[in-house]
């Protein structure tokens, strides 16, 4: 669908009217076994010399079309669907490294995502460093020969930092590594990362793609620009594979991470999306382009009326005049920066506290970009693992409060924001 534009994509990409039922909507496959024509197109099928559905752990014509869809949003050449953000980012990385291999990765990134890197990918012998997302002195003197990626948020969580894309993906293209931008906070809709030199894209779905706190979900999706075909940084897809009758995934251009990431890494560890929630997720990016619009909207009003209130000591929001991330917001988020944020109010943690239990619109919960407001706490929740170092690092405080705006009348979002501070501040 290269001839039209992101609306139309959001509604109908990835999906040609099905010819048994003729339904105009995407069906819902809820199957997990599919026949095979003969013996020899089930070899060929799992000899990967022929395209085709095996099992639902490796593909579903559901999650195919959601996968397409986004794909085709994002400018990719290809997508996978996973059960959730976090497995997303975690498949995705030991598809590219292994034991005794490096990533350099954003510190601004979301606190599980952090714990997940630092430690959990620690113990399997794959080392993550950690850098400051604004010194690009610091990307480059973190790379080894051992680096096999370098990784950030597009806009970080929780304070809205915007990262340099273009800056850290020439970094990554001069010594031959691969850059991965997580673009949940942004989504399709506000900024494609590839077109500004990233080579592969994450989403947490359960996040504004799907934008009703229902289900789950994770998406990977492949440029189709990296070349790993003579990297030696990658032996991984330049030697024969052994559990493919030795095929060399090198070998497959533009295709090789993601048909490998499906292949073999989905295949072994299994952490695929449902189809039911691929089917949920797909309803909500029907509706991508305009809720992010009112996102966008309800948040620029909600920003300014907390700069106009006495009690605020401090927003991270990237639009604005003073924000050191202004100049980068204008060239990659020209739609719109997003509706999630940070901000702080006089009086410290208690003063926090009392501000969110005092709130009765928003709700209190562990996630962002729900067409209802959210709010919590980040360094007593979603940031809990990190180190009183990590956290300063990150810029969280124990003022810092993270607001997740919704889709609500913002004269509403406004007044229950309003009283909360008052309260709070008595």
């Amino acid at each position: 669908m290269s001839q039209y534009k992101f609306d139309t994509k959001m509604v109908h990409s990835g999906y040609q009217v099905e010819p048994t039922t003729k339904s105009v909507t995407p069906p819902l496959y809820l199957t997990n076994a599919y026949q095979f024509d003969d013996s020899q197109f089930a070899q060929e099928l799992f000899e990967l010399k022929q395209g085709g559905n095996i099992y639902t752990r490796l593909q579903n014509p559901t999650n195919d079309i959601l996968e397409a869809r986004v794909a085709d949003l994002d400018g990719g050449v290809g997508a996978l669907s996973f059960a959730s953000g976090h497995a997303a980012i975690f498949n995705t990385m030991i598809n590219l490294a292994s034991e005794g291999d490096e990533v350099v990765a954003s510190n601004a990134i979301y606190g599980g995502a952090i714990n997940m890197l630092g430690v959990t990918l620690k113990r399997l012998g794959i080392t993550v460093k950690f850098v400051d997302p604004d010194d690009l002195n610091a990307w480059e003197a973190n790379i080894s020969e051992k680096t096999r990626a370098l990784f950030f948020e597009v806009v970080g969580n929780p304070n809205a930092n915007v990262a340099d894309i273009e800056a850290i993906c020439k970094i990554g293209r001069r010594h031959g590594i691969p850059v991965i931008a997580d673009s949940t906070f942004t989504t399709p809709y506000l900024c494609r990362p590839i077109e500004f030199g990233a080579d592969f894209v994450i989403h947490s779905a359960t996040k504004f793609l799907g934008g009703h706190s229902t289900v789950m979900g994770g998406i990977v999706v492949d440029s189709g620009n990296f070349v790993f075909k003579g990297n030696e940084r990658f032996p991984l897809y330049n030697e024969p594979d052994q559990s493919y009758h030795g095929i060399v995934f090198a070998d497959l251009g533009p295709t090789a991470f993601i048909s490998r990431l499906r292949a073999l890494i989905t295949r072994d560890l299994g952490a695929c999306l449902s189809p039911f929630n691929a089917f949920m997720l797909l309803q909500g990016i029907e509706t991508l382009s305009l809720r992010m619009q009112r996102h966008c909207e309800n948040a620029d009003k909600v920003v300014a009326f907390l700069a106009s209130n006495d009690s605020v000591s401090f927003i991270n929001y990237p639009s604005l005049p003073d924000s050191p991330y202004k100049a980068l917001a204008d060239k990659y988020l020209p739609n719109g920066v997003g509706s999630v944020f940070t901000f702080g109010l006089k009086g410290g943690k208690e003063t926090g506290r009392k501000f969110i239990d005092s709130l009765q619109l928003l709700k209190h919960v562990a996630n962002v970009g729900d067409v209802r407001s959210l709010v919590i706490h980040p360094a007593t929740t979603t940031h809990s693992q990190l180190s009183a170092e990590q956290l300063k690092a990150a810029g969280i405080s124990e003022e810092t409060v993270r607001l997740s705006i919704g889709l609500e009348d913002t004269e509403d979002i406004i007044a229950d924001l309003d009283q909360a501070i008052k309260k709070a501040v008595k």
